[in-house]
């Protein structure tokens, strides 16, 4: 029987869900080997960030059609609006250790200006960081540390310390996501020939006339990644975001209908799905240094 929606807004309702102690109203570094209540079928909307190191005791994990080549542990992580659902197998307890933070807890801190720059919080939970032994003994130690802060005696640089060390965590895990696209470098080509591929696609089709510009998350959905997560990948392959590449292809097939055809600049932006011309001159202006009209009569042979 499938349960209802579980709100966790805080970090005690987190805990009471699984029957743990709360020390600390804003942040819990969890095991959930010590749940004493152990909810089976259960969906959560997070008002939290979460980050859990779980440990992966049985059958191959598979990202797609490949088998995951780090089977020692796997990080996932949540951020507040997210929505999560879990099924617990019978006679299956969990084990997995992680850390819980409200977004109270960082506000005022470096931590807080800098969250949105882990945008892993955003990938799905087939898109975990799976880490070496080295690597999860530096998650052991970071939350380790964490916990230590925390059953330190408050005083006022206990909150500066605890978010510290939670930005360490995740700097270490931004680290091992860098490694972990670069140990996947041949999935990630598969990943970047598909996206050019449907790229192509999308433009020969005339697909643009009909539903606009492309975004980033219609090419994301169609290799079954998420936005984040296929940005980054994209990134971190060519050097450029998925968005540039979109732009660059908007520009090569603007600069062929200008040469090739004696389609009006207000035709050629309507086919290139622009609602309006202005914005079509205004994106080829800015990357070509010229209009369209001063690009078209710049080629035109004397």
């Amino acid at each position: 029987m499938k349960e209802s929606l579980i709100r966790l807004d805080t970090v005690d309702e987190y805990n009471r869900l699984f029957g743990l102690e709360t020390c600390h109203p804003l942040v819990s570094v969890v095991d959930l080997s010590e749940a004493t209540r152990i909810p089976r079928h259960f969906t959560v909307n997070y008002g939290l960030y979460a980050l859990f190191l779980k440990d992966v005791k049985c059958g191959d994990i598979r990202y797609g059609r490949q088998i995951y080549d780090y089977q020692e542990g796997t990080i996932t992580s949540f951020a507040p609006g997210q929505v999560v659902e879990t099924d617990m197998p019978e006679g299956v307890r969990p084990k997995a250790r992680g850390v819980l933070f409200h977004p109270d807890l960082i506000k005022g801190t470096s931590l807080g200006q800098e969250i949105k720059s882990y945008s892993f919080f955003s990938y799905s939970s087939r898109e975990a960081l799976h880490l070496s032994e080295e690597e999860k003994s530096i998650v052991l130690d970071c939350l380790a540390k964490i916990r230590m802060e925390l059953n330190h005696p408050i005083d006022r640089l206990s909150k500066r310390l605890i978010a510290r060390n939670i930005q360490l965590l995740l700097d270490y895990c931004m680290r091992f996501y860098n490694r972990q696209f670069v140990t996947r470098s041949e999935t990630n080509k598969d990943v970047l020939i598909q996206f050019e591929s449907l790229l192509d696609d999308y433009f020969l089709s005339g697909r643009t006339r009909v539903d606009g510009l492309p975004t980033v998350r219609y090419f994301a959905d169609k290799v079954f990644l998420s936005p984040n997560y296929f940005g980054d990948l994209i990134k971190k392959v060519t050097g450029k975001t998925p968005q540039e590449y979109i732009q660059g292809k908007i520009i090569d097939t603007a600069k062929e209908k200008l040469i090739g055809t004696s389609k009006t600049v207000s035709q050629i932006a309507d086919e290139l799905g622009f609602q309006y011309s202005q914005h079509f001159n205004r994106l080829f202006k800015k990357t070509v240094g010229l209009s369209p009209n001063e690009y078209r009569k710049s080629q035109v042979v004397g």
